[in-house]
């Protein structure tokens, strides 16, 4: 079961065009696994921005002498994350984690290739940190607008066997997208699992060219998850089950992992004539 904590801003700092928030959390990092998210409060007791914001779990520390921390990485997009971004050491930060299901690792050291875009890079670390721990190759992807928008760089070349990068405009790495070099990174590594995180267009992607290799491929997806825990249902998404029937699923429940090849992507964002429960005409 998740935990809620009234945690307390350890530190605040900012990462290329992110910031990286630490939060002391006891009792959340034993739970956590990569690819849980947390439900953030933001705006404080008397803000009229009554829904959370949910961030992808970076990292965690279970001991030591705050008791336990968690960090996750966010980029400013609206009200929200900047009164998020103005935060301070020591101010009090309401947190609810670890939520979601998490990635689902192999029972037996396999090649696997991450796939990361922007800041979604960032449950990808913890991940490949757990799967060099059960002896398998790792292969990393890393993609992004320009420069400063890629993450953990350094950490991924310090675990992975080997890292690829593209930018958008070129300024690091290849020119271009994930997909464009994924094909040569998958043959080469001869992958036997994909795993990705990042923007939607992009999960379809790696989804379709995992799919063509008939490679097991899990996407965390990047959905709008208000409340975290499956009762709004703001976040919700086409996705075909064991038995061939299209459910509505919620990202935060149901997710936010899930296998790419059972996710309908041209249905994203509208509810299918054939999904059960669908309306009918």
């Amino acid at each position: 079961m998740p935990l809620q904590v009234a945690g307390e801003i350890l530190s605040i700092k900012k990462v290329g065009a992110y910031q990286a928030v630490t939060v002391i959390a006891p009792g959340i990092p034993e739970l956590t696994r990569p690819g849980h998210f947390l439900a953030v409060q933001v705006g404080g007791p008397e803000s009229s921005m009554l829904l959370r914001r949910a961030f992808a779990i970076y990292d965690v520390k279970d001991r030591g002498v705050y008791g336990g921390t968690v960090e996750f990485v966010f980029s400013v997009h609206g009200k929200g994350t900047a009164w998020l971004s103005q935060r301070r050491a020591g101010d009090k930060l309401d947190v609810v984690g670890p939520l979601g299901k998490p990635f689902r690792l192999p029972k037996s050291a396999v090649n696997v290739t991450l796939v990361g875009g922007g800041y979604g890079t960032a449950p990808l670390l913890p991940l490949a940190a757990a799967l060099r721990e059960r002896g398998c190759r790792v292969d990393i992807v890393l993609g992004a607008g320009g420069s400063d928008r890629l993450f953990g760089l350094l950490d991924a070349k310090r675990m992975a066997d080997s890292v690829a990068v593209t930018t958008d405009d070129g300024s690091s790495g290849t020119r271009g997208r994930v997909s464009d070099v994924l094909p040569a990174v998958l043959d080469k590594s001869q992958a036997d699992v994909v795993y990705a995180c990042g923007p939607m267009a992009m999960l379809r992607a790696v989804s379709d060219i995992a799919a063509a290799r008939g490679i097991p491929c899990q996407v965390a997806v990047e959905e709008s998850m208000a409340c975290g825990i499956g009762v709004c249902m703001t976040c919700v998404l086409p996705v075909v089950g064991e038995d061939g029937l299209t459910r509505m699923v919620r990202s935060c429940v149901e997710g936010p992992v899930f296998l790419g090849d059972r996710v309908r992507w041209d249905d994203v964002g509208t509810v299918p004539a054939d999904a059960v429960g669908a309306p009918r005409a």
